[in-house]
């Protein structure tokens, strides 16, 4: 806010001078009109004027009648002798020069001028004008004191065992005494590893201020630059800030950045990240030491950093920093939500049940969704409903009610995700249907949504199996009922055969080829990942003929429960195209042999609108699930 303030408050100077020097010498209104000289002339001859003013070039008269005019003279010699012969009265104003000062004030405005916004606009690119051409090496980090961090682990949620691995660290700050009787030492450094969105800049913020200890946060990108040198320099200069206000906190997101392997790249010794890397290694545990100042480094890419990074003495400690459990999920939402005027029928324990896999980012996006569904409908406080739309939204993508589709493609939609939904619903490890639609949403034309009863942490064989049978429905359904394939499916077979060749290649879950890992090996360098070939090609041949056999069992498996379960299929179908979406209580129905009961009536302004006709379409995939944890 200071530096937009002070940046108008510039342009305003700027902008003041140029109309000062304008006004000051540009062309100054008069309300006397201008004649030609020659005009001039026969008016003095016929006695019309009265009197003129000589100023320079320049010639003022007042004719008789008392109307005022200008004109230019040249160089006339007879010009007064002919006045006074008329009987004109004349006076003459001396030349005034101008000073030297303004002289030289008006000749070197515009260079100065120039050469003022130039150097505005270098200290703006420089880093705000601190230092100037100087702070190139100067750090970027950005402190926040102890008055000015109010965060504190009470608004961390979900992460319960990485706020005990840290509350050690708070202990040690406000009292390092207590430990050094005993000989500990401060740790130097905590690396934080975890998916995105899982609060690992709010932990290290919560540790600042519970402990009241200053805060200095950069990026890891922050410390390179295009000039060789520059990042280690920064290194040094955020590392003697923080020895001055020790004990602190250094906090390094995205820490990779800077920490990768070293040796990855092409740049040698010379090369700007190594240069930065070492000077980070010296001065985290180097001869002198940094009594005092913790660094906590975020990253989720923690195989590619480089091992001295990781060493004790360095980065102490990894926390782990996951994917919230059903409980910690419930404790998120319950953080965000008094955010918002929640209504009393929002349960947060159900929307913690219904949302697998979502980190502590999701979860605040999913009530800031739900926030601006009440708003459109314009509610006074945030319902179930609302939350139930958001999840949709964020599962499934937006609804594309504009898109308009032909009866025969939304019967064959419909064919498609009722033969997904069928074949998950008679599988006896498959995860429960939660949703279906033909409704267009993102860039699917269909959706079948499956939700775990409970958090995955594993993944088993019989459920994979399962897993391809359920891709395989919708292109099934579409040859049994509608007597052609159409292209929504490429997107299922490559799903199904990705799962298939990672239990042979990685998993060791075929009888035939064993427990060996036949996938490449991928390594990582400095232009991205590059695989390399581990296996012969007789090898190669028995691994393409095993994922062919699992893809056609299941195949065959998905075929049958379809082929024996005609009516279920016809009704879910006849629903689809009915209603557009069905639940998971209608599902129940179905699968009962009973006809499913009508839908919920939703709100007014949330009503979608019929899809009627035709347009086209490229594929049709079921929902995207919460990710397994291998």
């Amino acid at each position: 806010m200071n530096n937009i303030v002070k940046n108008i408050a510039i342009w305003l100077i700027v902008a003041l001078v140029l109309m000062t020097v304008f006004n000051q010498f540009g062309p100054k209104g008069s309300s006397e009109s201008q004649v030609v000289y020659s005009q001039f002339i026969n008016e003095v001859k016929d006695g019309r004027i009265a009197k003129v003013t000589i100023d320079g070039r320049v010639l003022r008269g007042v004719t008789n009648e008392g109307r005022k005019f200008n004109t230019y003279a040249p160089s006339d010699p007879w010009l007064v002798s002919d006045l006074l012969k008329h009987n004109v009265t004349v006076e003459a104003k001396p030349d005034e020069e101008p000073s030297l000062l303004m002289s030289i004030f008006v000749s070197w405005f515009p260079m100065l001028l120039l050469i003022g916004v130039w150097v505005f606009f270098m200290r703006q690119m420089q880093g705000g004008g601190k230092g100037g051409a100087f702070s190139f090496g100067k750090s970027k980090a950005r402190q926040l004191d102890e008055n000015s961090n109010h965060t504190t682990f009470a608004d961390v949620a979900g992460c319960d065992e990485a706020k005990e691995e840290v509350s050690e660290l708070v202990e040690f700050l406000r009292d390092p005494t207590k430990f050094q009787k005993l000989g500990g030492r401060i740790p130097r450094g905590v690396l934080m590893v975890g998916p995105p969105g899982t609060g690992k800049t709010l932990l290290a913020k919560a540790i600042a201020g519970e402990a009241k200890v200053p805060f200095f946060t950069i990026s890891g990108s922050d410390f390179v630059e295009m000039f060789v040198g520059v990042g280690a320099a920064r290194v040094r200069d955020m590392f003697e800030q923080a020895k001055k206000n020790a004990p602190c906190i250094i906090f390094i997101d995205e820490i990779d950045a800077v920490g990768r392997h070293r040796g990855a790249g092409t740049g040698g010794g010379n090369d700007e990240r190594e240069q930065t890397l070492n000077q980070m290694l010296v001065e985290m545990d180097g001869f002198e030491a940094n009594s005092g100042v913790i660094v906590i480094a975020a990253t989720n890419r923690a195989d590619v950093l480089d091992k001295a990074l990781l060493r004790p003495g360095r980065f102490d400690r990894q926390v782990m920093v996951g994917l919230p459990d059903i409980r910690g999920r419930e404790q998120i939402l319950k953080v965000h939500m008094r955010k918002v005027p929640i209504d009393a029928d929002v349960k947060a324990d159900i929307l913690a049940r219904g949302t697998p896999g979502f980190s502590g980012a999701d979860l605040a996006n999913l009530v800031n969704e739900a926030a601006l569904f009440a708003a459109r409908r314009n509610k006074r406080t945030v319902d179930m409903q609302d939350f139930e739309d958001a999840k949709d939204k964020i599962f499934m993508g937006p609804e594309r009610k504009s898109m308009i589709m032909r009866e025969e493609e939304r019967r064959n939609t419909a064919y498609h995700e009722s033969g997904h939904a069928v074949v998950a619903a008679l599988l006896p490890h498959a995860d429960p249907v939660h949703k279906v639609t033909i409704m267009p949403r993102g860039w699917a034309l269909g959706l079948t949504w499956q939700l775990p009863e409970h958090d995955r942490i594993s993944n088993y064989k019989d459920k994979m199996l399962e897993e391809i049978s359920i891709l395989f429905g919708g292109r099934i359904a579409e040859e049994i009922f509608m007597h052609q394939m159409s292209t929504g499916a490429s997107n299922d077979f490559e799903r199904a055969t990705k799962i298939a060749r990672d239990m042979v290649t990685k998993y060791g879950m075929s009888d035939v080829l064993g427990t060996m890992v036949y996938a490449g090996s991928e390594q990582d360098s400095f232009f991205g990942s590059m695989s390399s070939k581990t296996v012969s090609e007789a090898t190669q041949q028995k691994v393409d003929a095993e994922i062919r056999r699992i893809l056609d069992e299941q195949y065959a498996v998905a075929r049958r429960l379809l082929e024996e379960n005609r009516d279920k299929v016809e009704v879910m179908t006849a629903a689809l195209l009915e209603w557009e979406t069905i639940d998971a209580e209608q599902i129940q129905d179905i699968m009962k042999g009973n006809q499913p009961r009508p839908p919920k009536p939703a709100p007014p302004s949330n009503k979608p609108a019929a899809d009627n006709d035709s347009g086209g379409g490229t594929t049709t995939e079921p929902a995207p699930q919460p990710a397994a944890k291998t």
